[in-house]
């Protein structure tokens, strides 16, 4: 039997990148799909490869129409079991450029969107006493990197959500867990290195060596990595794992 059958499964940001591939494998594994995002067109596409697959519209911005969004969820699925935090962007931009919005924006995206889909859920897992909260933080959550002050803001705001909830929720059958991916093999890090290069002059080529550098093994994450970790924490027995923060990075975070 798969190990996820009957587990109804929501991952924000799960049309691309990361989120796309914490969808396929969990699916594979048997779990019912909710993919949520701001792209609906890029949603659907991706539902048509998922068995039980829904595409979900959705700005995790706003609290009112996150909680019309799991309501359609679980309207389609049932009572949500697992919640995959793993929406958010980055901006890079030296400190004393970075004005005002886009703080605002980077905070809001990467923590309090963390916070409205966590609330839009946990009522319900604490009523059946399990559930599984996974945030996709990342490694600016555990140390800090220049020029992304307020995402790195914003992800270390999530770990600390992390381990409160985790504390809240110790005896409910609930647990809630951080992953801190190192750069990984996405549209995210591509726009990076478009970033370094135009900024700096240096080539793509080049910019892509100066980012492997910050991981021991030379190389970026691949999505299925961190995607394969998502689905650990899911099982069963990973019940005695709470609070935790994940580095996934090569060895380039050590705790």
């Amino acid at each position: 039997m798969k190990m996820l059958k009957d587990k109804h499964v929501v991952i924000t940001g799960g049309g691309s990148g990361i989120g796309a591939s914490i969808s396929e494998i969990l699916a594979k594994s048997g779990a019912k799909t909710t993919i949520m995002g701001r792209n609906y067109k890029r949603l659907q596409e991706k539902t048509e490869n998922l068995p039980n697959g829904f595409a979900v519209s959705v700005d995790i911005t706003d609290h009112k129409k996150v909680k019309i969004a799991f309501q359609n969820a679980v309207q389609q699925h049932g009572v949500i079991d697992i919640l995959v935090n793993n929406a958010g962007n980055a901006i890079s931009v030296p400190f004393e450029k970075l004005n005002t919005k886009e703080w605002n924006d980077m905070i809001t995206l990467n923590l309090t969107g963390v916070f409205h889909c966590t609330k839009a859920c946990l009522p319900a897992m604490k009523k059946q006493k399990w559930g599984r909260i996974i945030n996709i933080a990342s490694t600016a959550g555990l140390k800090g990197y220049a020029y992304v002050t307020a995402y790195s803001a914003a992800k270390h705001g999530v770990i600390g959500l992390t381990r409160s909830l985790a504390l809240e929720t110790a005896n409910t059958g609930i647990t809630v867990n951080a992953i801190c991916p190192g750069y990984t093999e996405t549209g995210l890090t591509e726009n990076a290195i478009e970033n370094i290069s135009l900024k700096t002059g240096i080539t793509k080529s080049e910019a892509r060596e100066e980012l492997l550098k910050s991981n021991p093994q030379k190389r970026f994450i691949q999505p299925e990595e961190i995607a394969n970790t998502v689905l650990w924490l899911c099982k069963i027995d990973a019940e005695s794992i709470t609070g935790q923060a994940i580095s996934i990075s090569g060895g380039e975070v050590m705790s």
